[in-house]
Parts: structure tokens; sequence; C-alpha cells
């Protein structure tokens, strides 16, 4: 593809407590689930506001209205993991039976409002928040939880063109069913060792956690833009790596924050200049605390962005935009 300008890519792991239940205590992270409530909408406007394309990337579990669509929706092979915290089917009978009786588990009433924005996407972030990399689960599971995917958002009108694995897990074997399914692009990762998601109990020992954050402040993996020439992978999808995910405000860290904003400027700057891709990320959930100092750090960076699209013809697209853009 010979392109004259960069690309700036945001996708979003939207997955209220389906992408955090094996991990945290509903008690404990309520409010920033809750949240999320207010978050979408004033995301969807700020980026509005400075043409910004979202890809929503949707936990398919999200688009159910109540309890027995959700069991109705259950793809019917199930990952057999063989650390049992990680299956949500044992979970979901502790859920609520409706949206309006259990916000933290279902979003139809969100999906309904990134659709009717019109210029966003709307995702897949696998049925049930699946790990592709975890003992016991196969592929033949994994197809049967993405058909699921591709099936509950078809019910409210969503053709699902992209993925984004959870935590990042990425098996090649398992880009081959996407393909398959039309699926025509995924979010890679960053090529450094500190983001290696394919041994997932290396990634959370505390020195591959502690380079993470260094590399938030700090440029030690470098700014991650890719030539999107470099994108396209043999099966015919569309590898549209991470450059740098946006950890929210930290307020014992705040003395920090100019670093990392100036951290993620200089790497827009940098693809914008060499007609190269950005993709940042993050999860709507991480906005949850200290709301407004995220919506300002945000719209600073959407501000450079508008600098860079007048000044480079640098442009906002979603993951979907962009493959077609290659394959074509």
């Amino acid at each position: 593809m010979q392109n004259k300008n960069g690309y700036l890519v945001i996708s979003l792991d939207f997955e209220l407590f389906w992408g955090v239940f094996d991990v945290r205590e509903l008690n404990s992270y309520k409010s920033n689930i809750n949240n999320v409530r207010s978050v979408i909408p004033r995301l969807i406007e700020l980026a509005n506001s400075y043409d910004i394309a979202l890809t929503f990337a949707t936990v398919g579990l999200l688009f159910n209205k109540n309890k027995t669509e959700l069991i109705a929706s259950c793809p019917n092979k199930k990952p057999a993991y063989k650390n049992s915290k990680f299956n949500p089917y044992e979970y979901i009978k502790n859920i609520g039976d409706s949206e309006e009786e259990d916000p933290y588990h279902y979003a139809s009433s969100l999906i309904d409002t990134i659709k009717s924005a019109g210029n966003h996407e709307i995702g897949t972030h696998t049925f049930s928040h699946y790990y592709c990399n975890e003992d016991g689960q196969d592929v033949s599971e994994f197809e049967d939880d993405l058909l699921a995917a591709i099936q509950v958002a078809k019910k409210k009108g969503v053709s699902i063109k992209s993925i984004v694995f959870p935590r990042n897990q990425i098996n090649e074997a398992y880009l081959e069913i996407c393909a398959k399914h039309g699926i025509i692009s995924y979010r890679g990762t960053e090529n450094h060792w500190m983001f290696n998601t394919y041994n997932t109990h290396q990634l959370e020992k505390p020195f591959y956690k502690a380079f993470r954050i260094l590399d938030t402040y700090a440029n030690i993996s470098g700014y991650n833009t890719n030539k999107l020439a470099t994108l396209k992978n043999g099966i015919d999808m569309v590898n549209i790596p991470s450059s740098k995910f946006l950890r929210p405000y930290n307020k014992t860290l705040s003395f920090l924050e100019p670093l990392r904003i100036s951290r993620i400027k200089k790497g827009l700057t940098y693809a914008a200049k060499n007609n190269e891709l950005y993709h940042l990320w993050w999860h709507p959930h991480n906005f949850g605390e200290h709301i407004d100092k995220n919506f300002s750090i945000l719209e600073d960076l959407f501000k450079h962005y508008s600098s860079l699209n007048t000044t480079y013809n640098y442009q906002s697209v979603s993951m979907t935009q962009l493959a077609e853009k290659i394959k074509a």
C-alpha cells in the first residue's frame, strides 16, 4: 500500500466486569465498572468533537439484555481451562437477571449508544473474554466462542470485522479461525520482549511488569509505530499492533504525568511525520476513577492529534477502516 499519510487507531477493550472477574472482587471495583455508564457517552462526545474514530472491542456477553438471553446465546462448547478461575460460565449463576438490576455484566443499552453514534466501530473481544493461550482450552472451543460472539452481535445488526484478544493473548492457529469467519483485523502487541503475551506466566512476573510501567514514562521499547506495508500477514488478516496502552491517571505518580503524556505525543508525532500507524488502547473502566482528570489528559492528546491532522494530514480510522485500506 502506497500511503501519503499516517493513521491513528484507538481501540477500547469494552468488557465491564467480565474482563476482571478472575482477578478482582466486584465490591472492590464496583465504582469503576458502574462509571462506564457515563464514561462511554462522554468518550463518544469527545471523540466526535475531534473527528476521531473509536473501535469498541466488545465482549459478546454484554450484548444481552437479561439472563435468559445471555444463557441462550452461550456456545455449546465451553473452554476447558485447567485453571477454573478463568471459567466465566461458572460465574454466570452469580450475576443479576437484567441490565437494570446488574449494570456490571450487561451493556445492551451502551452498545445501542455506540451504534447510534454511527462513526465508531463495534468489534469483538470474544464472546466470553476467552483466553487463547491458557492451558486446557483448544481451537474448537475458541471457534464456538467466536461464532457465539458473531451471532449475538448480528442480532443487534452489528457485523463483526475486527478482534482484540483478551489479555492480548494471540494464538497464531486461532487467527485462521478468525479469517474463516470474516474477521479481517486484530490488534497485535508491541514488538518487544516485555510485551510477549505467548508466555502469560512470564508476562505477569514483577520484572516484566516493572519494565512495562517504566516504559510508560521513558522510551525503552521505542515509539512502536508501524509502516502500513508491514501489517498484512499470510492468512489475509491485518495485524494492527498496539503502540501504547493509555494507563489511567495515577494520583501517586502524578508528578510523572508530563513524561507519560509527552511519551505518547512524541509517538503520535513520529507516526504522523513518517506516514505510519500509532495504535492507542485502554479499557473504558480505566477511566472509572479520576474521570475528569483522565478526560482532561485525553482531550490534550486529541488536540495534539488535531494539530498533526492539520500539519501532516494524519488521520483517525477504526481498525476495520484501516484494514480495508491495507487490503485494497
